[in-house]
Protein backbone atom coordinates (compact mmCIF):
# COMPACT_ATOMS: atom_id res chain seq x y z
CA UNK A 1 0.00 0.00 0.00
CA UNK A 2 1.28 3.45 -0.83
CA UNK A 3 1.52 6.16 1.80
CA UNK A 4 -0.92 8.27 -0.20
CA UNK A 5 -3.50 5.47 -0.21
CA UNK A 6 -3.01 4.89 3.52
CA UNK A 7 -3.56 8.61 4.10
CA UNK A 8 -6.81 8.48 2.10
CA UNK A 9 -8.12 5.38 3.91
CA UNK A 10 -7.28 6.74 7.35
CA UNK A 11 -8.96 10.04 6.51
CA UNK A 12 -12.14 8.11 5.71
CA UNK A 13 -11.92 6.25 9.03
CA UNK A 14 -11.46 9.54 10.89
CA UNK A 15 -14.74 10.72 9.41
CA UNK A 16 -16.56 7.84 11.08
CA UNK A 17 -14.80 7.73 14.46
CA UNK A 18 -15.40 4.95 16.97
CA UNK A 19 -13.75 1.76 18.13
CA UNK A 20 -14.13 -0.26 14.95
CA UNK A 21 -12.57 2.56 12.98
CA UNK A 22 -9.66 2.72 15.41
CA UNK A 23 -9.02 -0.96 14.72
CA UNK A 24 -9.19 -0.34 10.97
CA UNK A 25 -6.60 2.42 11.33
CA UNK A 26 -4.37 0.10 13.38
CA UNK A 27 -4.54 -2.48 10.57
CA UNK A 28 -3.58 0.14 7.99
CA UNK A 29 -0.69 1.34 10.16
CA UNK A 30 0.46 -2.27 10.59
CA UNK A 31 0.68 -2.72 6.85
CA UNK A 32 2.48 0.60 6.44
CA UNK A 33 4.95 -0.29 9.18
CA UNK A 34 5.79 -3.62 7.56
CA UNK A 35 6.19 -2.06 4.10
CA UNK A 36 7.61 1.40 4.84
CA UNK A 37 8.89 1.34 8.43
CA UNK A 38 8.28 3.13 11.71
CA UNK A 39 9.13 6.58 10.37
CA UNK A 40 6.27 6.39 7.84
CA UNK A 41 3.84 5.33 10.58
CA UNK A 42 4.93 8.15 12.85
CA UNK A 43 4.53 10.62 9.99
CA UNK A 44 0.93 9.51 9.36
CA UNK A 45 0.13 9.66 13.07
CA UNK A 46 1.41 13.24 13.27
CA UNK A 47 -0.10 14.43 9.98
CA UNK A 48 -3.55 13.06 10.75
CA UNK A 49 -3.47 13.79 14.51
CA UNK A 50 -4.22 10.15 15.32
CA UNK A 51 -3.07 10.64 18.89
CA UNK A 52 -6.02 12.95 19.48
CA UNK A 53 -8.53 10.94 17.44
CA UNK A 54 -7.66 7.35 18.37
CA UNK A 55 -4.98 7.57 21.10
CA UNK A 56 -2.32 6.23 18.70
CA UNK A 57 1.07 7.76 19.47
CA UNK A 58 4.28 8.01 17.45
CA UNK A 59 6.61 5.16 18.32
CA UNK A 60 3.83 2.61 18.83
CA UNK A 61 4.56 -0.75 17.20
CA UNK A 62 1.90 -1.95 14.77
CA UNK A 63 4.07 -4.54 13.01
CA UNK A 64 2.15 -7.48 14.49
CA UNK A 65 -1.35 -6.04 13.98
CA UNK A 66 -3.36 -8.03 11.46
CA UNK A 67 -0.98 -10.96 11.23
CA UNK A 68 -2.65 -14.28 11.93
CA UNK A 69 -0.56 -17.01 13.46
Amino acid sequence: MTLQRAHELITIQLGFGGGYNRNAVRLILGEIQREHGQQAVDQLIRELDLEQAFDLAPGMDFSEVGISR
